[in-house]
């Protein structure tokens, strides 16, 4: 029985395959990816001692996992790190979801036609909220996720979640 290859492996949601066929690419320009996969939350860390172009790696990044349809990544992270420096330079994220067009619109800072699809997690804390019952708790999120849902214009809002740190209410349209 022969040993899958590197694509087949990445195709499996492999992080290690993931990296060196990014790698594979990238260092010959000077930048080093490292992945991780945490809950369908691909992390691609790309370091480099120069300053790196962030519209050309998200199109990189953003085609190749696309290419890859690796069921287990829903969402896509990208840091980039300039060598030696303990905080990104810059950051972006993405759902495999969206299309070219729509990560360009972001890129380019332009409205897009297509509504973006979102997800919105909130956390209540403080002694006010954990003084609530479980009634008004519910009531207070249900109010919250009515009004978010009711006011998104160039979104989609797929989910809301409100946590109070004992209960949490989720929605999903």
């Amino acid at each position: 029985m022969t040993q899958p290859n590197t694509l087949e492996l990445a195709k499996q949601g492999d992080t290690q395959a993931i990296a060196s066929l990014m790698n594979r690419h990238l260092q010959p320009k000077g930048i080093t990816a490292t992945v991780a996969l945490q809950d369908a939350c691909l992390q691609v860390m790309l370091e480099s001692a120069q300053v790196m172009n962030q519209q050309a790696l998200i199109t990189f990044v953003h085609k190749g996992i696309t290419g890859l349809g690796a069921a287990s990544i829903e969402r896509v992270e990208v840091y980039a790190y300039q060598t030696g420096e303990q905080f990104p330079v810059w950051s972006q994220e993405f759902n495999l979801g969206v299309t070219k067009a729509e990560l360009e619109a972001v890129n380019n800072k332009q409205p897009s036609t297509n509504p973006q699809v979102v997800t919105i997690s909130i956390n209540l804390s403080g002694d006010t909220v954990r003084g609530l019952t479980t009634q008004n708790f519910e009531s207070l999120a249900n109010k919250m996720t009515n009004d978010i849902f009711s006011s998104s214009q160039n979104m989609f809002i797929q989910k809301v979640s409100i946590s109070n740190g004992i209960s949490v209410i989720t929605i999903e349209r």
